[in-house]
């Protein structure tokens, strides 16, 4: 009996390698996007755009802080990057409310608002644990006509950041 514990030991300590090395990685426990007005994530989640893999967790566009692509570096969701793609733009006025749902939540630093590669606004939430849905409203100022809103999730405790792409109308 002896023996055969030994072997069943030995065999368990061989085969423990490659459950580790076979199993896949564990998802990341924050996950979100803007889906008012609809980000791009969105409208190919809701099948207005024709996309690829975002549309089944459009929750998952996650990338390293400080990048400004729609798609958060993931070559996954290139495709989001892709500005000639037909995106519906959504007409608002010079402030407009942006809703993220949160799917996961996870401490948060900073959500961050761009236009044209430049910061329009910053709500910092100091490492607070949101809830499934925030909204925040953004002043374009003098900003007007057809743009691009890079919303970015920036999360307290890791070097990861949430990436969504708005296309709007401001004003007439």
């Amino acid at each position: 009996m002896h023996k055969n514990r030994k072997l069943a030991v030995a065999i368990g300590a061989a085969v423990a390698p490659l459950l580790v090395i076979t199993l896949p990685a564990s998802p990341a426990s924050a996950h979100g996007y803007v889906n008012s007005p609809p980000s791009r994530q969105a409208q190919c989640a809701a099948g207005t755009v024709s996309c690829g893999d975002i549309k089944y967790e459009p929750q998952s566009v996650e990338g390293p802080k400080g990048l400004r692509s729609c798609s958060g570096g993931n070559g996954r969701f290139a495709e989001l990057d892709d500005d000639s793609k037909g995106w519906p733009v959504t007409p608002v006025s010079s402030s407009q409310s942006f809703q993220w749902r949160l799917t996961a939540r996870h401490a948060t630093s900073t959500w961050q608002y761009f236009v044209g590669g430049t910061k329009v606004a910053e709500f910092n939430d100091g490492g607070a644990r949101p809830g499934e849905t925030v909204t925040h409203q953004v002043n374009f100022g003098g900003i007007s006509g057809h743009q691009k809103v890079l919303a970015v999730w920036n999360i307290a405790d890791t070097p990861n950041a949430f990436y969504a792409c708005i296309d709007i109308r401001i004003g007439n």
